[in-house]
């Protein structure tokens, strides 16, 4: 903050040399002795406001230092000074209370003191009931106010869209982080094939004590962007005095570890590869929206940098970078990752300050005339890489999950509608999605191919933004097929808390990533508030 100017009066000057000159000859008059102790006294009371500022600057560090934060990365300690500047005026949101007045929020605030910021804002339309937890308020994946974790005692999910969020919920989204915080590896990812050999940080020998469900090594990007996205999905940072500080701050100093040059998040040795970008750019958007940390600036600007080079011109994405061919599933991840950070920009210019983050603003009309190019315009079914045909599947299980059990890609198609600016009340478009989402509601049925996770988890976004007769029956579906699901057994290191990687892309992603997106479904009450319809 700028230093004002001291302002004095001119008469203040010829006091001040009245004062010297009778100070002058008083000591003149006086004994040497005491001239002597006088100039002691001075040196000594000089001496002591050094030693005192210094301590004082100690103690504010520790003070404002909150538990779990990691030091500043070694390619940050660099900045210049014009950066730094850049960061106090313009990263660092000042927090504001929301929907609710609460005397944490309102009290004065510093720079090291803001862990969150209310990146959405009350025009964005917050429901009106917010998520007590840690980050002390509402951004890119929570509505939270300040006091305590959620999950403690008297901890509660919010109610609003049609029905409230039962106790279930808290317990079944608090068993679910508890899992995956287990199973994190010593180097702060999560492996989709070898979660089963760790065990809160220790390695399990044990053959009896190691949990199935692996899934393929080439996604731990991808697995690791979903676990921190649903531990920042319930307002857990590396900030702030609650169990998981640390699980994030190793979750996120892993992507940054495996960032290439061009921003790429994690090897690109498969063709898949664009998938685990997107989802760690994701989780790397939002964990920077919620801190302003410019610990994690860096790494989600480089992200969304390598998201514009991989798109094709004028309209999306698909395996690699401008691949020349475009499909939904690949788009819908890249979409939400762009949309975090539009809202990131949107506050930060809202309060006055310069936007944060760059990234391609033309990507939201390609998603757009993608869309429209893969939307079937009478019955509002979005096909993966054709007009209407439903979802992909892997070859091998084509017959065990048949596509007309699933509206995945209609579900990616409505959301991103409304994300990219269509109103849910007048785009035929999303009507025609959501009727035919509200359809196939989620079940847990293990015989005839109908569990989807992925679908689940985009399909429980859109019916929410949606809201209205779809989300009700969505909602009401969503108890039985999730909730009741997961696994219930005594031991968080081999299954309570998880859910089964069944469905066709279990395989791929294993039982961190199917945990991960059921937990993310049951934060749908406060990861994204409703773009449309206000309080």
């Amino acid at each position: 903050m700028a230093r004002h100017a001291r302002h004095t009066h001119p008469d203040a000057f010829a006091s001040e040399e009245d004062f010297n000159a009778q100070l002058y000859g008083a000591l003149r008059q006086s004994p040497w002795w005491m001239v002597s102790i006088a100039l002691h006294v001075f040196a000594f009371v000089i001496l002591a406001m050094f030693n005192t500022s210094e301590t004082v600057a100690q103690e504010t560090r520790t003070i404002t230092m909150s538990p779990g934060e990691p030091d500043e990365a070694p390619d940050e300690i660099e900045k210049t000074q014009e950066q730094t500047k850049e960061v106090n005026e313009t990263d660092l949101v000042v927090k504001e209370p929301l929907l609710v007045d609460d005397p944490v929020l309102d009290k004065p605030q510093t720079e090291n003191d803001l862990d969150s910021a209310d990146v959405f804002g009350e025009d964005e339309g917050f429901s009106d009931a917010h998520l007590g937890g840690p980050s002390k308020n509402g951004t890119v994946g929570i509505g939270g106010d300040a006091g305590g974790s959620p999950f403690g005692p008297g901890g509660r999910l919010p109610g609003g869209g049609g029905g409230g969020s039962p106790s279930t919920f808290h317990d079944a989204l608090d068993a679910a982080l508890r899992w995956l915080a287990a199973h994190q590896s010593p180097d702060g990812g999560w492996e989709a094939a070898g979660f089963h050999r760790w065990c809160d940080g220790r390695p399990v020998t044990d053959p009896a004590r190691m949990p199935d469900g692996l899934g393929g090594a080439n996604n731990d990007p991808g697995v690791t962007g979903l676990a921190l996205c649903a531990f920042l999905g319930a307002g857990y940072t590396n900030r702030g005095k609650h169990p998981f500080n640390k699980v994030v701050s190793k979750g996120l100093r892993y992507l940054k570890n495996i960032q290439d040059p061009e921003g790429c998040f994690g090897p690109r040795n498969s063709q898949q590869y664009i998938y685990n970008h997107a989802i760690a750019a994701l989780a790397m958007v939002e964990a920077f929206g919620m801190t302003g940390s410019p610990i994690w600036k860096g790494a989600a600007q480089r992200g969304l940098d390598f998201i514009a080079l991989a798109r094709n011109p004028y309209f999306v994405w698909r395996y690699g970078v401008k691949p020349g061919d475009n499909d939904t599933s690949v788009t819908g991840w890249m979409m939400m990752a762009l949309k975090s950070a539009a809202l990131i920009n949107k506050d930060a210019v809202r309060r006055g300050r310069k936007a944060p983050l760059t990234y391609d603003e033309g990507s939201f009309d390609g998603i757009r005339a993608w869309l429209d190019k893969m939307t079937d315009p009478d019955y509002g079914r979005v096909g993966y890489v054709q007009r209407g045909t439903g979802p992909a599947r892997p070859q091998a299980l084509i017959d065990r999950f048949p596509g007309d059990k699933s509206e995945s890609m209609t579900a990616v198609g409505v959301l991103a509608r409304v994300f990219i600016g269509e109103d849910p009340r007048k785009s035929a478009a999303v009507k025609n999605g959501a009727a035919l989402c509200a359809k196939l509601p989620p079940t847990w049925n293990t015989t005839d191919g109908s569990i989807d996770m992925y679908y689940w988890y985009y399909g429980t976004l859109a019916m929410f933004q949606v809201g209205g007769a779809p989300w009700k029956t969505w909602r009401t579906a969503m108890d039985k097929a999730m909730v009741q699901s997961q696994r219930q057994d005594t031991d968080a290191c081999l299954y309570k808390g998880s859910w089964d990687p069944i469905g066709p892309w279990g395989a791929d992603g294993g039982r961190v990533y199917s945990t991960a997106l059921m937990a993310m479904c049951l934060e749908v009450y406060f990861r994204y508030p409703k773009v449309f319809g206000g309080r």
